[in-house]
């Protein structure tokens, strides 16, 4: 099990950019398949992105070309460059651990609390 916690949310105008981070507990951070999930109010919480173990990368084609996920396993972090913010992106974002890559849900057992994203028009 992993601990996470989200932090970089906040309010910006579209167009703009923000970089969330995912701080991870325990020593094993680096083995895990991580991801980026967001839900909007009223709606089911959607995949966003996720970077394996070895790096590789996948992005939802919402956030594709505009957000880029990455870790840095010496720090135990995770993080989301989002650029070219839509008031469409507004969302609670939130981080995730698994040991097997996926651009579902369902596969991951952690989770941190989550992050407001809030992107004004």
């Amino acid at each position: 099990q992993v601990q996470l916690v989200e932090s970089g949310g906040g309010l910006v105008q579209a167009g703009g950019s923000l970089r969330l981070s995912c701080a991870a507990s325990g020593r094993t951070f680096s083995s895990y398949n991580m991801g980026w999930f967001r839900q909007a109010p009223g709606k089911e919480r959607e995949f966003v992105a996720a970077i394996s173990w070895s790096a590789s990368t996948s992005y939802a084609d919402s956030v594709k070309g505009r957000f880029t996920i990455s870790r840095d396993n010496a720090k135990n972090t995770l993080y989301l460059q989002m650029n070219s913010l839509k008031p469409e992106d507004t969302a609670v974002y939130t981080c995730a651990a698994s040991r097997v890559f996926a651009v579902v849900s369902a596969p991951y057992p952690d989770w941190g609390q989550g992050t407001q994203v809030t992107v004004s028009s």
